[in-house]
């Protein structure tokens, strides 16, 4: 239960420290619309999703109005398309048909992105998974709101180093289909390393086979609530540090259970997890990197920088987990680059580099994300960076990924917009020194030893 003080506590985040729910997700199992005829199969999907998600537009703008609580995004994840469509799918074209069909759904129903345009092949490629990979340059830039996902590796199985290898020539001919519009398909694309079965965080969301028949996740997230938290114990040691981020996590959290339990009670649909995610936004006082900044640190890069995120990402977990029993999805601290004013004025200021990027994720909620790098980025480059996430994630037993942006016809220096949430983002460098002898070996990275566990 909530007392008055909690409320207006609350609302005070709400209204002057950007607190927001990110977003409702309602995660549908496409299972039972398997067909091995096209049409079937993409009726089939048309009519699941508009059907179980026809109120979930409405539920969440009901439920933010009536509760003051700002709920920006109302997304769908579905079963990961390589499965679903490997018997009806020939061609890349027939995968691609299931896309468009995706789409025309999301917009029937209202969401802003659908999610599970995916392949899972951390340990090898079918024909059908392969099919999909290769689809989804067309796939990306024949849509709107379809969000693509490929799980490349993990710490039971090791990295599938072929697919990583087709990645990076796949992230490039997605920037060069959607080059008019800035290689904007890329920011719709990421490649992972043990994903989670129920994330709610858009580009990397699908509904696992582990998953009910549909089932709603709640994102929540409140970088700016934290650093407002953190301004008022300035000059304060690292335990009272500590305990203040823990305890905001826990109010923050306490908001994603009170939507999470409102929507899944008017749905019908069974409540699965809230993601306490600090994930920023291009607004001023939404950052990240200011948190870190207020922990003590120049900026977001300078020594120390690993440290800081260490501690914010496990005190966010933390706090969470007291917060409710199903905390899930990734939960903790997201540092994309473009979608963060304070990760951008530290680029800007050369504080920050992919190298120190890379060494940051060690230890935060994902990976390398939302990153703009020149157009002319070798394929191989793209994919050896990627195996470099990945192997981050695989020793460390935690979710790693990549969005990154190849943007044709720029370089290093200039500057590129992608509007909304998405933000803007300089053009970074990247290593010259070539690694394709490296990722053309082909096969796999086998499994750590750590992951012999059973």
């Amino acid at each position: 239960m909530l007392n008055i003080f909690e409320v207006a506590e609350t609302n005070k985040m709400i209204e002057q420290e950007n607190l927001d729910v990110r977003t409702i997700t309602l995660g549908i199992s496409l299972l039972d619309c398997i067909d091995g005829d096209i049409d079937k199969l993409c009726d089939n999907i048309y009519n699941k999703i508009t059907t179980v998600a026809k109120d979930l537009v409405k539920t969440g703008n009901d439920i933010s109005l009536e509760l003051g609580i700002p709920i920006v995004n109302k997304r769908i994840s579905v079963t990961p398309i390589a499965l679903v469509g490997a018997s009806a799918c020939k061609t890349t074209d027939d995968f691609v048909r299931i896309a468009l069909t995706l789409d025309k759904a999301a917009k029937q129903v209202g969401v802003n992105f659908i999610g599970g345009y995916s392949a899972l092949v951390a340990k090898g490629m079918t024909p059908a998974e392969e099919l999909l990979i290769r689809s989804i340059p067309k796939a990306l830039s024949s849509t709107e709101r379809i969000m693509s996902s490929v799980n490349l590796g993990s710490t039971k199985t090791g990295i599938n180093m072929d697919a990583v290898r087709l990645m990076g020539d796949v992230i490039k001919e997605t920037a060069e289909a959607t080059k008019d519009n800035d290689s904007m398909g890329c920011t719709k694309l990421v490649v992972l390393c043990n994903p989670p079965d129920d994330n709610p965080f858009m580009a990397g969301a699908f509904h696992g086979v582990t998953e009910a028949d549909s089932i709603i996740n709640v994102g929540v997230s409140g970088p700016g609530v934290v650093k407002y938290a953190l301004e008022q114990v300035r000059g304060e040691n690292f335990e009272v540090l500590c305990e203040t981020i823990k305890k905001t996590a826990f109010k923050i959290t306490r908001v994603g259970m009170l939507v999470a339990r409102e929507a899944s009670k008017r749905l019908g649909i069974p409540f699965g997890i809230v993601d306490l995610s600090l994930a920023p936004t291009p607004a001023i006082g939404d950052s990240v990197a200011d948190i870190l900044c207020e922990m003590g640190l120049e900026r977001a890069g300078a020594p120390g920088t690993t440290a800081a995120l260490a501690l914010l990402n496990d005190q966010v977990k933390k706090g969470g987990v007291m917060a409710s029993s199903y905390v899930g999805g990734l939960s903790g601290a997201f540092i994309p680059v473009s979608e963060d004013q304070g990760m951008i004025d530290a680029v800007d200021a050369g504080a920050l580099t992919i190298e120190k990027l890379e060494a940051m994720t060690c230890v935060c909620s994902v990976g390398l994300d939302m990153i703009a790098i020149p157009g002319d980025t070798k394929n191989t480059t793209i994919a050896g960076i990627i195996a470099d996430e990945l192997a981050i994630g695989m020793i460390n037993q935690k979710t790693t990924a990549v969005r990154i942006i190849p943007v044709i016809g720029k370089g290093v220096g200039e500057n590129v917009e992608f509007g909304g949430l998405l933000g803007h983002a300089p053009i970074m460098p990247v290593n010259k020194f070539d690694c394709s002898a490296f990722v053309d070996r082909g096969g796999r990275i086998p499994a750590p030893i750590h992951s012999f566990k059973n």
